[in-house]
């Protein structure tokens, strides 16, 4: 007697199709459309995704390096030890943010509504 019939390997794939297309629906955020720069808890700038940019954001141990870029954003260069938050990438969607911690820097992108309703860290 065979474990699984026919119906139920197509109650699996339905089940399975069903969640994974609910998890994408639920946590990708609006796409972006500003940007919110912090320093030692401190907004220091907010900027719209709509043009170039590079902004050099003092912290405690140097310089962080931002890009801007239209619809994204990135920490380019930072001179925290294990380079985390530049390995993040570019961030394109609400929600998205970017934490060099060691130097106190983020960065955060804000749209129409964000993919959750807060960060923690």
């Amino acid at each position: 007697m065979a474990i699984l019939r026919a119906g139920d390997i197509g109650v699996l794939l339905g089940g399975s199709g069903l969640v994974v297309a609910l998890a994408l629906h639920a946590w990708n955020g609006d796409p972006g459309n500003t940007v919110v720069i912090r320093a030692a808890g401190q907004i220091v700038q907010t900027t719209a995704l709509t043009h170039p940019q590079r902004f050099a954001i003092d912290g405690p141990l140097g310089i962080t390096r931002i890009e801007i870029e239209p619809g994204r954003a990135r920490v380019a260069a930072d001179p925290s030890p294990r380079q985390l938050c530049v390995k993040q990438g570019w961030l394109t969607r609400s929600g998205e943010a970017a934490l060099c911690l060691p130097n106190q820097v983020s960065l955060e992108i804000r749209g129409r509504s964000p993919s959750h309703d807060s960060l923690v860290y």
